[in-house]
């Protein structure tokens, strides 16, 4: 729903926060995602940024937020004590030699078509996609739980700095809404940072919807689809004493009006129709329109909101869009992956989901000829802890998890790293945080090795420290 209100309070930074306008799920003045879609077009035309010869020009971020249990899902310990290896069974796979949860059917019978890394490890021990989605895991929840100006950019926000993307399309989309969204805050990694708020994301919006009622530790499905900021539902408009019969661009000048004349505010004005012209262009409409695919093809995805999602990021993959991540996050009604208590039956809820939409999307690319064009990245932030706690759960461990790849240029077939007896601790080729980063940017043709200079004036490596994992780039 689209929201404008009115003019009763201002913030000490000169505008409304409260009163701020709000188009859906996209703040246009907090900092939180504004022309971030079309302004970096006038900016990135001037940077120094070196292309590669990319093999991906897409890619669709699949992220277990809370951090999914390696144990329980791709890396099976059977031998281990009993209060290690945990309740379910392996498989085989269509890899030899390679088993995964028996939860895990279709995912294992196309495991010949994926890489697994199975040593994702670093230090950053906290429920925030920051080390996912920029590379860098040197923060603490003291200093980067809550997202900042100050914050390095996102993966997909350097991207853009050096021209990479349409503006046509929305280049850089999190789904079904921002990370932390369901407890009520903004958590960091998915935005501009230091580099600036116009290489925000766009983010959608999701009418929450369940089957039945769940608990933080009971899930049940969570239904609906991300959708985009609505502009034509004006009738719907609720307009707190401003004149409903004025267009929506003269009441965002209204509201410009108010703030001082800063590079800012004359950014937001130069851009702003451009912004409303990209969200409500038939290219970007389309592809939410989920009425366009076909029952059956609705049905392999399945009917919950990250199926969804994923439906939707094939189809902006479709339309143009460079980076999308569908981010499965939503607390009250146990849809995360934060496993301290419950573990095995939260795991019988998501991973059969999570088995169908993976599957369905990777097939979908492949039978669309997008396969080789698109990197599907399955991940969460961190790990589970090898040892089952007293509540039939496993707690924090970043100390290694797994990352699972698709398409885009990456080998089939491949299984890279190897951890101890207990899936505790990496034995075998260990890869950071800066190592992902570093190879989306490899597969996506910008150059891992470059710099980008944060508030300060001071250079930071854009992959922070790490190298591409060579042995999964085809």
């Amino acid at each position: 729903m689209l929201r404008v209100l009115g003019h009763r309070r201002t913030a000490c930074d000169g505008f409304t926060r409260r009163e701020a306008i709000r188009v859906g799920g996209l703040s246009l003045f907090s900092g939180i995602s504004l022309p971030t879609l079309l302004h970096a077009a006038s900016q990135q035309r001037d940077s120094q940024g070196t292309t590669l010869e990319g093999k991906a020009r897409s890619v669709i971020l699949i992220n277990l937020f809370g951090g999914p249990p390696h144990q329980d899902t791709f890396d099976l310990k059977p031998e281990a004590p009993k209060n290690i290896r945990g309740e379910f069974s392996p498989i085989a796979t269509a890899t030899p030699g390679l088993h995964v949860c028996e939860l895990l059917p279709m995912t294992a019978a196309m495991m010949d078509r994926l890489s697994l890394i199975r040593t994702y490890s670093h230090k950053y021990n906290s429920h925030n996609p920051y080390n996912v989605l920029t590379g860098f895991d040197g923060g603490s929840d003291r200093e980067n739980y809550f997202a900042k100006r100050s914050d390095h950019p996102s993966i997909m926000s350097v991207c853009r700095h050096f021209g990479l993307g349409r503006d046509d399309v929305p280049p850089y989309v999190i789904m079904p809404a921002y990370p932390g969204f369901s407890q009520g805050l903004r958590r960091a990694g998915p935005y501009g940072g230091y580099l600036g708020s116009r290489y925000d994301p766009l983010f959608t919006v999701w009418d929450k919807k369940f089957d039945g009622k769940g608990e933080f530790y009971k899930p049940v499905p969570a239904l609906g689809e991300p959708l985009l900021p609505s502009l034509n539902e004006l009738p719907a408009v609720t307009a707190n004493r401003l004149d409903r019969r004025r267009s929506l661009l003269e009441q965002f000048d209204t509201q410009l009006s108010r703030i001082d004349n800063s590079r800012a505010a004359r950014s937001m004005s130069q851009f702003q129709q451009q912004v409303f012209s990209l969200l409500t262009s038939p290219r970007t409409r389309a592809a939410f329109d989920l009425s366009r695919e076909s029952r059956a093809t609705r049905s392999r995805y399945g009917n919950t909101v990250w199926a969804n999602s994923c439906l939707v990021a094939r189809r902006l993959v479709e339309a143009g869009s460079t980076f999308i991540s569908v981010n499965w996050e939503e607390a009250d009604s146990g849809n995360h992956w934060d496993l301290h208590s419950n573990n095995f039956n939260m795991c019988r809820h998501h991973l059969p989901i999570l088995d169908q939409m993976f599957t369905a999307l990777v097939d979908d690319l492949e039978q669309r000829g997008l396969l080789e064009t698109t990197l599907v990245v399955l991940m969460g932030e961190m790990g589970r802890t090898p040892r089952i706690n007293k509540n039939s759960g496993r707690d924090h461990w970043p100390q290694c998890g797994f990352v699972l790849l698709a398409g885009g240029g990456t080998k089939r077939g491949l299984v890279l790293g190897r951890t101890d007896r207990q899936a505790a601790y990496p034995v075998e080729r260990p890869v950071s945080a800066g190592d992902m980063a570093s190879t989306i940017y490899q597969l996506l043709g910008v150059d891992p090795t470059q710099v980008v200079h944060d508030l300060s004036g001071r250079p930071v490596h854009i992959s922070h420290g790490g190298q591409p994992v060579w042995e999964a780039i085809a």
